[in-house]
Formats: structure tokens, sequence, C-alpha cells
């Protein structure tokens, strides 16, 4: 999910991170340091741990499943945003709103690695809804219009993905909606406060 937020957000609005100066193979390279350290390292791990054996199931259903990958994935992510908010010299000085999106994402990750200490809270829910807090907060900080479509999008797919988790019985509707409001609100207020 944090491939497509800054997907949109270095293509569709580069102003409102202002990387609008920023040529295209930047914004690749860009992308692509997002998309390994939030996707592909993340997936990679968890699949490593279903295959040792500490996750019985690549959909972690149960509870003891999902705490450990969660947790890694939260140190992954908090890697990946002192890199971004620190470590890129030029890029946290001319765009430090790439490392305050990711630092709300991993707060996001790593209240749902505590959550799932005790309960099953939709990690998908809490995804989406960050995108959605996310693109809204900095849509209404930056004034760009041209985030209204991704963002009406995204409320769609946040509809679409709850309904679907639903309906395959992966969580109850508290689950679902704690998830959203969740998300909702650290990527929101962060981007708010912080943007």
């Amino acid at each position: 999910m944090p491939t497509i937020l800054f997907s949109i957000l270095l293509f569709i609005a580069p102003g409102a991170l202002g990387v609008s100066t920023f040529g295209t193979p930047f914004k690749l390279s860009l992308l692509l340091l997002i998309a390994i350290s939030t996707f592909f390292v993340p997936a990679f791990l968890i699949y490593f741990l279903y295959r040792t054996g500490y996750v019985r199931s690549l959909h972690m259903n149960e509870l003891q499943d999902r705490r450990l990958p969660y947790f890694m994935t939260a140190l992954l992510y908090t890697s990946a945003t002192l890199l971004f908010a620190f470590r890129l010299p030029q890029l946290s000085d001319m765009a430090p709103e790439i490392g305050i999106v990711l630092g709300s994402i991993t707060v996001s990750v790593t209240l749902v690695g505590l959550i799932s200490l005790f309960w099953k809270i939709s990690a998908h829910s809490v995804g989406i809804s960050g995108m959605v807090g996310a693109l809204l907060g900095i849509a209404i900080k930056s004034g760009e219009l041209t985030l209204l479509y991704p963002l009406l999008a995204l409320i769609i797919l946040a509809g679409l993905l709850a309904s679907a988790r639903l309906h395959l019985n992966a969580h109850t509707p508290p689950q679902i909606a704690a998830g959203m409001g969740l998300g909702l609100v650290v990527s929101l207020a962060t981007v708010l406060w912080l943007v």
C-alpha cells in the first residue's frame, strides 16, 4: 500500500510532496526503494517465516501467526522511515513529507502488531484507510485538486475491501471498523499535524 500511495503522490501530485522538480528517473528510483523496503523485503520475510515454521499459514488467520510478522515488518518500516527522514539528506531537506508519511505508516503497523497481541484487527482496513487519510490530509494541506479522483477511487476501494473481508469471514464488523478508524486517524492526524 505504501508503494501505491507514493505512486499517486510522486506521479499525480508531485507538487504536494515538493518533488515536482525531480526528474522521472529519480522518482522511479525513489518508488523502487519504497517498494523494496515496504513490500518486497517484508513479503520475503513473511514467506521465510512460513517456510521455517514460525508462521503456520500465509493467511495469518490466527493471532499467534500475526505477531512476529507484524513486529518484524514494523522494524523494517522503522528502518525505511529513518532512511528517508534522516539518511538521504537531499531528499529529507527537499521533501520531508516522505519521511513523515512513512512514519505514520510505521506507527500504524506497530499499533497493528500491539493490538494483535490480544485481538485480531483488520490490517487490510488499516492499510487502505491509512492511504485515504494520508491523501486527504495532503490534499487539505496542499490544496492539490489532482488528488480528488485518486482519493475517491481509494474510498470506493476501501468499501470493496471491507466488504470482501467480511464476505470471506476473515474479520468481524468491529475488526474492520477498528482497522478503518486506526488507519484513518493515525495518517490524517500525522499529515495534518506534521506536514
